[in-house]
C-alpha cells in the first residue's frame, strides 16, 4: 500500500504518528485493493460459502475472497483470525519500510489487536463430541490458545515489548488503535502494531440472527427501511512509531492519530443509549484529546451497523454535534467486521484523507425522518484534513478517534 501526500512537519508530542497500513476484507485482499472498492460499484454480500447456516432464509454475509489464508499450514498453525492479522500486519510493516520485520527485535515493540469472539466458537465438532463422551483429540483446542492474536504477531515478528489482545465488542478495533497512541505517548514503546481481526463462523452469525438484527437483504446504513447489518470479516492493522524512533527511521508519516476517547453508557447489554449518551462523552474525550472542536472535523467515518437502534441514536449525535460535517458507513461495503471494524475504518479513514474524497455511505438511498440527518450519497470532496471514526459496541461501549494529516490542527 501506498499512500500519495505524505505529511511534511514534525507533529506535536501528543501527536502519534502512523507509517504503515495494511489491511484486507470483502473488498479487497490489500489495502490498495480493499480501499479503491469503496469508490467502485458496490459489492454484494453472498450466503456463507465457509459453513451451513441451516436457516430456510438466506441470510448474506461479507467474506473475504477466496485465498491460501483460508488454509491452516505447519507455518500458520492458527485460527483465520490471526492468520488474517499476521497478513495485514506484513503489509503495514512493508508500507512502513520495516521489510519483513527482522530490525525490530533491538527495539520496544508492543502489538495490541481488538477481536471479539476471534475464532472462538468454530470448533462446534469437538464441543459437540466432548458432551457426548466420545474423549475427542484435543487439536482444536490447543490451536485455540495458540491462536491469541497480539501472541501470535509477537511471534511471528519477534517481538517483546508489551501484548494487548482487546476484547471490546465491535469498538474492539478502535479501542486497540487508542491504547496503543497511548503506550508511545508515555514512552512504553517505540513503535506499536495496533489495529483489529475478526473471521466469520456460524456460531456469531446465528447468535445475530437470533438478535434479530440481521438482514436478508444487503445492508442499508442510516436508511430509513433499514433493517439490520450483514456480517464481514477481514483485519487491519496501523504502524505507529514514537518520535525517537521517526528520526531513526526516517519514515513517511501516512497521518497521526491525534486523539482517542473511550466510554460507556452502561444502558443495555446491546442496545445503545436512545441518545447516544456514551457516545457523545467518547466524541467530545477525543475531541479534548486532539485540542480540536467539532467544526474542525472534515468528515465522519460512522460505525453506521444498519440496526433500527444504533443508527437513530448515532444519527442523532451526529446531527447534534456536527449537524454540518459529512458522514457515511463503509458497512454497505465490508459488512460489519466485528472487532475488526474499527481498525479497518482507521484506516480507510486515513485513505480518504489522502485521496481528498469520501465515497457515497452504500445501501442509502432514503432519509429517516426520525434521525433527519442522511450520510453521503454519492463522492463528496474533502475540505479539511482532520477526521473522526467512530465505533459503538454491546455492553454500551463506546469509542473514537480523531485523525488528521499533519498540520491541520486548528
Amino acid at each position: 500500500m501506498s499512500i500519495s501526500g505524505p505529511a511534511t512537519e514534525s507533529p506535536p508530542n501528543n501527536q502519534v504518528a502512523v507509517t504503515g497500513v495494511g489491511a484486507l476484507c470483502a473488498t479487497g485482499l490489500d489495502f490498495e485493493r480493499a480501499f479503491k472498492a469503496l469508490f467502485e460499484k458496490r459489492r454484494e454480500p453472498t450466503p456463507p460459502q465457509r459453513f451451513d447456516l441451516d436457516h430456510p432464509t438466506t441470510y448474506p454475509v461479507f467474506e473475504l475472497p477466496p485465498s491460501p489464508l483460508d488454509r491452516e499450514d505447519k507455518r500458520q498453525p492458527w485460527l483465520r483470525t490471526s492468520r488474517l492479522a499476521v497478513a495485514a500486519a506484513r503489509e503495514a510493516l512493508q508500507d512502513a519500510g520495516w521489510g519483513d520485520g527482522n530490525g525490530l527485535s533491538q527495539l520496544k515493540v508492543g502489538v495490541c489487536i481488538g477481536t471479539t469472539v476471534g475464532g472462538a466458537m468454530n470448533d462446534e465438532k469437538f464441543y459437540r463430541d466432548f458432551l457426548a463422551e466420545k474423549n475427542p483429540d484435543l487439536k482444536p483446542i490447543n490451536r485455540y490458545l495458540r491462536s491469541n492474536p497480539a501472541a501470535v504477531l509477537a511471534q511471528v515478528f519477534n517481538l517483546h515489548g508489551p501484548q494487548l489482545t482487546v476484547v471490546n465488542a465491535c469498538s474492539s478495533g478502535t479501542d486497540a488503535i487508542g491504547l496503543g497512541a497511548d503506550w508511545i505517548r508515555s514512552g512504553l514503546c517505540d513503535l506499536v502494531l495496533v489495529g483489529g481481526s475478526d473471521e466469520l463462523c456460524r456460531v456469531t452469525c446465528n447468535g445475530f440472527i437470533s438478535l434479530m438484527i440481521s438482514d436478508q437483504q444487503p445492508c442499508r446504513p442510516f436508511d430509513r427501511r433499514r433493517s439490520g447489518l450483514n456480517l464481514g470479516e477481514g483485519a487491519a492493522v496501523l504502524v505507529l512509531e514514537s518520535d525517537k524512533l521517526q528520526k531513526r527511521h526516517q519514515p513517511t508519516p501516512q497521518a497521526f492519530i491525534l486523539g482517542y476517547g473511550s466510554a460507556c453508557d452502561a444502558w443495555h447489554l446491546t442496545a445503545p443509549h436512545p441518545e447516544g449518551q456514551g457516545l457523545r462523552q467518547a466524541l467530545q474525550l477525543a475531541l479534548t484529546d486532539a485540542s480540536c472542536k467539532a467544526e474542525d472535523i472534515s468528515f465522519i467515518n460512522a460505525h453506521g451497523t444498519a440496526t433500527l437502534n444504533n443508527d437513530l441514536a448515532e444519527g442523532k449525535v451526529l446531527k447534534s454535534i456536527f449537524p454540518q460535517t459529512p458522514f457515511f458507513s463503509t458497512k454497505g461495503h465490508t459488512g460489519h467486521t466485528l472487532g475488526a471494524a474499527g481498525a479497518l475504518e482507521a484506516a480507510f479513514t486515513i485513505g480518504m484523507l489522502h485521496s481528498g474524497k469520501i465515497p457515497a455511505s452504500a445501501g442509502f438511498s432514503e432519509l429517516d425522518p426520525e434521525i433527519d440527518h442522511a450520510p453521503t450519497n454519492g463522492t463528496k470532496d474533502l475540505n479539511g484534513g482532520l477526521a473522526l471514526s467512530q465505533s459503538l459496541a454491546f455492553g454500551g461501549n463506546n469509542a473514537a478517534l480523531v485523525i488528521g494529516l499533519d498540520g491541520e490542527r486548528q
